[in-house]
Order: C-alpha cells, then structure tokens, then sequence
C-alpha cells in the first residue's frame, strides 16, 4: 500500500539464532533490517567460541560442583587501593566480596564476539541479577588502578592456584552475593556450553543478555485481546484492494519511467518509492534521476554521515520542481540537500540563497568560458575542438552548481568552435 511506516523504530524483529550443540539464542528487537545478517553471525560466532570453552573446561577436568558460592570478603586488600571503583565503594562502608573459579584462568578473556568475553557475560549476569555495576577478575589485573600486588594478596586469600580465576565485586554485601552468585551460575553453565537466554541487540550487531528464555508456562493466549470474527464479506473486501504486488510494480516503473531494473528494485526497496512516482510525473526532470537521488544519492549522504531522516518530502518536492524549471542544477543536490539536513523547516531558494548557488545566465557561463580560453590559449591552438574535455572539467568545477552541465557543455562547444575559427 505504501502506507506502512518505516525507518528505525517503525519495526521490531525477533531472531531465533541455534547452533548444533548450541541452544535456541532469543535476540528481542532488533529494529534494524541491515543488522539482522550481522547478528546472526555473531551469534553463531557466540555460540562456538563458547562451545570450544566448554569442551576446554572440560579437558581440564572442571566439575559443576567445584564451582562453590564459597564468597569471601576480600576488603583488606584493598583498603589503600587507586582503583577509584573499589576505593569509593571502602569508603562509603560497602564491601569487596570475591568467589573462586577453580581452572577457569585465562578463559574470562576469551573473545566470543567482537568486545565481548565470557567476562562480558558474567558481568551482564551480575548487572542484572545483583544490581552492581560490574566485577572484576584476574584475567584482566592488573588494571584500572588496581597494583599486581593487591592481585597477589587477593589470590592468597582466596588460596588461588594459577590455574584459577578469581572474581570480585565491590558494592553492597547483598548486592555483591547476588551478584557472585549470578557469576558463579554463569560459570555452571560455561561447562555445559550455551546456556538458553534472551539477548537484545547492540548498534554494532552484538548482543547482550536481557533474561532468561520463558518456559512453556508463558504460552497462553493474549486475554487483553477480544476474539475478532473474519467474515467472507471482509475477505472478499480485502482481495478487491489489494496493493500491486512487488513484481508488478517493478516492470511497471521500468516501463512507464524507463528505469532500468537495478534502479527500479532500488526504488522499490527504499522508503521513497511512492514519492519517486509522485515527483516523476510532477517534475520536468529525469525519472533516472530522481531515482538516482532517492536512492544513491542519499545513501551516499548517509554512509558520509548525513542525517538526512531529517530532509522532509515536501523539501525534496520542492527541490526537484527547482531543478526542473532551471532555477537550481541537478549537480548541486548533494550540496543543497546536506544543508537542508543541518537547516529543518528551510527553503529551497534559502539554501540556494545561503550556498550562493544562484543559477547564472548564458551570457555569464559564456564569459566565465572566454576567460578560461583566454588563459589557455596555447592548449586551444595545439588540440582545437579536442580540448574540449579538458575545458569541461575546468568549467564545471567553477560553475558546478549553478548552471545545468548540458547548458555549460552547449556554451564551451560554441566557444571552441569560435576560437579555432579565429586561429
């Protein structure tokens, strides 16, 4: 129907991501089309790497029971620490609980996708059940203020092999058990590979752990929602407006405007292709460029960091009615749009106005054209009407903008052709 919304936040898709061996991945709402493939294969990026952790876990003879809720204060070592975390929670009286990972050393830095850890994962535990802002652990000490010495003592206390990870918090007394416990949970499950999880999706195409998957207790039918009958009138209703299918629409743009089928589909595909239609048949100007704009040319804004959501339908209306009645150049729409980006509820003619891309006349792109011959004399008299190529060049990076490139090139001709005559 060309109705339906779109652009970020408009949609909400929830993945299903699963590995042999690995378990059923829930990524709740990902609300960017262009991100699902990336999700998907960080996911299984995930879920391997987590795979070889288990089955090392394993090799080095880890048992479920060795990991014990066995939580020691450790807030003696730390009385005199720079790490500025610890040092305000021993000031304001919280304490720095720790749990013992037995063989666990130098997996918590095991990358399992870009930025995130196994580390990573036990800290999102504790964040989430223990309301902490995140641990630390051996793996990555000495670090953040926190001395080799202060790990030395930590491992002493904590009767660490070196084979061993030890993981800390410091916060609350509740808060930091919740939290190692969550932590230690997390570890159980590292040896049993992927735990089964509902994750949300980060901007970069990795995820992060949200909760636990619902069980089969959660699957009831929605009780906020009335029964609705669907009668045969209604379905007939239905089946006498329906929109053109994608197919159609496609041949239909390639004949009518003469598009080929890759700009055709790129139409489609893009949230301007009603207006393209309404813009093509209002607008002087090419169908081929008008798409060419709504489709390649704003991504190309886009991907040099454009906000060109920003950039209304009327504005682009608007814009393409200039152009088609010779009041601003097609090469200056790159420009002129990247200033309505930065300049909402403008003008066309205010942005020509502050871009200074007022259109010139014949006579001004002629006289601009008789100075350039006239500082390059020699290259006329040497190539004649061949240095034509040239001169455009020269000449459209001074007039871009402000004079349509058929005009300018009509102009240059006449001129090369009167001063070859001369010579």
């Amino acid at each position: 129907t060309g109705r339906v919304k779109r652009g970020l936040g408009t949609i909400r898709q929830d993945l299903n991501v699963s590995i042999p061996d690995g378990a059923v991945i829930e990524i709740k709402g990902v609300q960017e089309l262009e991100l699902v493939s990336k999700i998907i294969r960080y996911e299984v990026q995930r879920q391997r790497n987590l795979l070889e952790i288990r089955d090392e876990l394993h090799k080095r003879g880890v048992n479920e029971k060795d990991i014990k809720e066995d939580f020691i204060d450790a807030t003696s070592v730390f009385i005199e620490t720079k790490c500025g975390v610890v040092q305000r929670a021993v000031l304001n009286g919280k304490a720095v609980l720790a749990v013992l990972l037995p063989k666990f050393a130098g997996l918590l830095k095991i990358e399992l996708m870009p930025g995130v850890r196994l580390g990573t994962e036990m800290a999102s535990r504790a964040h989430f059940w223990g309301r902490v802002g995140g641990i630390f652990h051996t793996d990555e000490l000495p670090a953040y203020g926190i001395t080799k010495q202060e790990v030395i003592q930590l491992r002493e206390i904590m009767k660490a092999e070196p084979k061993d990870a030890v993981v800390f918090v410091a916060d609350k007394l509740e808060n930091a058990s919740d939290a190692l416990k969550a932590v230690a949970e997390r570890a159980r499950e590292a040896l049993r590979g992927v735990p089964e999880e509902t994750r949300g999706p980060n901007p970069d195409g990795t995820t992060r752990y949200m909760r636990p998957r619902p069980g089969a207790a959660r699957m009831y039918p929605e009780t906020d929602v009335p029964p609705l009958q669907i009668s045969e009138e209604y379905l007939n209703d239905l089946q006498e407006h329906l929109p053109e299918l994608p197919e159609h629409s496609l041949e239909r743009l390639m004949k009518e405007h003469k598009l080929n089928k890759k700009l055709a589909r790129q139409v489609l595909d893009s949230e301007y292709a009603m207006l393209f239609e309404e813009v093509a048949r209002r607008s002087n100007v090419s169908p081929t460029t008008i798409a060419a704009v709504l489709t390649e040319t704003m991504k190309a804004l886009g991907r040099d960091g454009v906000e060109i959501d920003k950039i209304r339908d009327e504005q682009i209306r608007e814009l393409f009615g200039f152009v088609g009645s010779g009041k601003t150049a097609k090469e200056a729409i790159p420009e002129i749009l990247t200033w309505l980006s930065k300049h909402e509820n403008s003008t066309i003619a205010q942005a020509i106005q502050s871009l200074g891309l007022t259109m010139l006349s014949e006579v001004e792109i002629g006289e601009i054209i008789d100075k350039l011959i006239g500082q390059n004399r020699r290259l006329v008299k040497e190539r004649g009407k061949t240095a034509f190529g040239v001169f455009m060049g020269i000449a459209m990076k001074k007039i871009r903008g402000k004079a349509d490139a058929d005009l300018v090139s009509k102009v240059l001709r006449r001129k090369l052709e009167e001063s070859a005559d001369k010579s």
